[in-house]
């Protein structure tokens, strides 16, 4: 894993729409959705206006971690020092930062595979198209499931892949049920499932799925596995 290369010059004044709060930018192996298991940049925004029951990125918002500030212009040219074209953008929740809009779009211009993964709770229909967004749908486990942005599910796209991240039996039986109100097999590219983290057991899940025959895919957090200790760069 690498941090953010030394040549991002960071600033200590944020102007609100022009910059970018940066928890951490650092290239890794991509853990979940279609693209695990391959090298991948992550680019980490501070901030996030949700607070999820089994929320495993809490530095980028409870000050335990104070974020960087970096223009969009320095923050493409640290992407680039890395030499790898896939790229998330991940939080926190980057849709909180005006300046994400561009930035994705600028990245997609220059040839980069550009992944988005948003909470879910902000309207996400003015993302770049060519952008993969991954939007989670929250249960009711996570305490936040009154925040879902459904505008969200009425402008899915084929690339999209939807994530819901359970913490029971509840929360499997409510996802069953979005899955169907929304339509969501039919208009996305995928559906992932992922156990909350020492919370619901992967072998439980699993066997709900396969009773349901479900057309969704259970997903585990390979970085998780690879480095059970670290919670920050991977």
């Amino acid at each position: 894993m690498t941090e953010l290369p030394t040549t991002a010059r960071p600033t200590t004044v944020a102007t609100e729409r022009s910059l970018l709060s940066v928890s951490e930018c650092y290239r890794s192996i991509q853990g979940e959705g279609l693209h695990a298991g391959q090298v991948c940049v992550f680019v980490r925004l501070a901030g996030c206006d949700l607070r999820c029951s089994y929320c495993d990125s809490a530095y980028t918002w409870d000050g335990t971690s104070p974020a960087k500030i970096y223009s969009v212009g320095d923050v493409a040219a640290a992407i680039a020092e890395f030499g790898c074209r896939l790229v998330e953008i991940t939080g926190g929740e980057p849709l909180l930062q005006p300046k994400i809009f561009p930035l994705m779009s600028f990245l997609c211009d220059g040839g980069y595979d550009v992944i988005l993964e948003t909470g879910g709770q902000i309207d996400a229909r003015a993302v770049d198209h060519r952008v993969t967004r991954i939007i989670d749908l929250k249960t009711p486990g996570s305490a936040m499931d009154h925040r879902n942005f459904t505008g969200n599910m009425g402008s899915l796209r084929p690339t999209d892949e939807i994530k819901f991240v359970l913490v029971d039996r509840e929360d499997y039986d409510w996802a069953k049920g979005r899955i169907v109100d929304y339509e969501i097999a039919e208009q996305v590219s995928h559906i992932w499932l992922s156990p909350a983290h020492s919370q619901l057991k992967p072998s439980d899940l699993a066997g709900w799925m396969i009773d349901d025959n479900l057309n969704a895919s259970l997903q585990l957090q390979v970085h998780k596995y690879l480095w059970p200790d670290s919670t920050r760069g991977v």
